[in-house]
């Protein structure tokens, strides 16, 4: 959690002594969030859901992904990435990451086959994913793009907000994202017929409040709506992401900038000024280096976050992609033409980039001092570990 105080308190305190904290009422906090939220992403609409997987479901969902279909996803990401495939019916294919520690655009295209039907481009670590290159093999080869920004809230790629540039995107509002009500999520598109469908994924209730349409018949799903206590914390959360994004940004800019000098190589940015800058990556040129610079700066090797990692998607390699066998999607007639054959090595060049990448975080409260003592540990470590 980046930042939280008094002014998330107030807004909380407000709704419990309204007694309003069912999201259906007129000049509601969601309802005020997701419009708030719509006009800075640039988007025509924006739907809280309970987390980011909730999200990305809702999405895929909305854009009628099902069984039948491959999509594509990178292998580093959260699990919750391929799990939302797997929860519309859909089968999950694992593509190469490049040395931007993002999907990479050519295994995109390489990866591309008869049943795929859509790629989920992956904003990791505030990281921006090359998002010209990935529209275009997307219209090139007629995919959908599901933009995963869960990692990236407040991230822009050359102007254009993340989210914002797929045919839908998701984001997740949990304790570890930049803005933050410990829970929660959004699923944003341009497109009405999109929405009207994420938004049944999310409530397929919602016409007892909102009223019936003629001309959409709601299908049953589980249900993922927030609380007007979430849309509360959200809001006050909104009103201070610009300024937490602007301050990392800084501060990754002169980190890298004060470390030229040290022979370490930062891991290539498709849009440095303008994603979320809450990660410095460096590549080092080997594992054991990797690890010994992680150790001297306090930073984390990229391959060794656990449930980032593909080789840790558990539920893939068992082939459990539902609670009952008849609903598995690894087991639906639909998709046994679908590539569902998963080994931990189909992506070694991934672990190659991310076994040698070091992460250290940002954080829009640390001083001057702070990020000066920070530099000089890294430029430190680098002549103990380059020499």
């Amino acid at each position: 959690m980046y930042r939280v105080g008094q002014k998330e308190i107030d807004a909380v305190a407000k709704v419990l002594l309204s007694g309003e904290l069912f999201r259906y009422h007129k000049g509601g906090e969601c309802e005020k969030f997701e419009k708030r939220y719509a006009r800075k992403l640039g988007v025509k609409h924006v739907r809280m859901t309970s987390s980011g997987t909730t999200a990305l479901t809702a999405a895929l969902a909305g854009l009628q992904i099902g069984p039948g279909d491959e999509v594509l996803v990178p292998a580093c990401t959260y699990m919750a990435t391929a799990v939302s495939v797997l929860a519309v019916g859909a089968i999950p294919v694992v593509v190469d990451v490049d040395a931007s520690i993002t999907i990479s655009p050519k295994a995109i295209e390489a990866a591309i086959g008869p049943r795929t039907r859509a790629v989920i481009p992956v904003h990791m670590w505030g990281l921006a994913c090359d998002m010209n290159r990935i529209m275009r093999i997307a219209k090139k080869h007629d995919l959908l793009v599901i933009e995963d920004a869960c990692q990236g809230v407040g991230g822009a790629y050359e102007g254009r907000m993340l989210g914002s540039i797929g045919h839908a995107g998701a984001f997740s509002f949990n304790y570890f994202k930049n803005m933050t009500c410990g829970e929660g999520g959004a699923v944003v598109t341009n497109d009405d017929e999109v929405i009207r469908r994420a938004g049944c994924m999310i409530d397929c209730c919602s016409f007892y409040w909102s009223g019936r349409e003629e001309d959409f018949v709601p299908f049953t799903a589980s249900g993922s709506r927030a609380t007007e206590i979430e849309g509360a914390i959200m809001n006050a959360q909104l009103d201070r992401i610009d300024g937490m994004i602007r301050a990392m940004r800084a501060q990754k800019k002169r980190i890298i900038e004060e470390t030229a000098d040290s022979g370490l190589k930062p891991v290539p940015a498709h849009s440095l000024d303008w994603e979320c800058g809450s990660h410095v990556i460096y590549q080092l040129p080997t594992e054991a280096k990797a690890d010994q610079f992680a150790a001297l700066v306090g930073g984390t090797v990229c391959g060794k976050t656990g449930r980032h990692v593909y080789t840790e998607w558990d539920p893939l390699f068992h082939h459990q992609g539902a609670h009952h066998p008849a609903l598995n999607p690894f087991a639906l007639p639909q998709n046994k033409d679908c590539r569902m054959v998963y080994s931990k090595d189909m992506c070694s060049a991934s672990l190659g980039f991310l076994n040698r990448s070091v992460m250290i975080g940002n954080h829009p409260d640390r001083t001057a001092g702070q990020v000066k003592a920070l530099i000089r540990r890294i430029n430190q470590a680098a002549a103990q570990v380059l020499a």
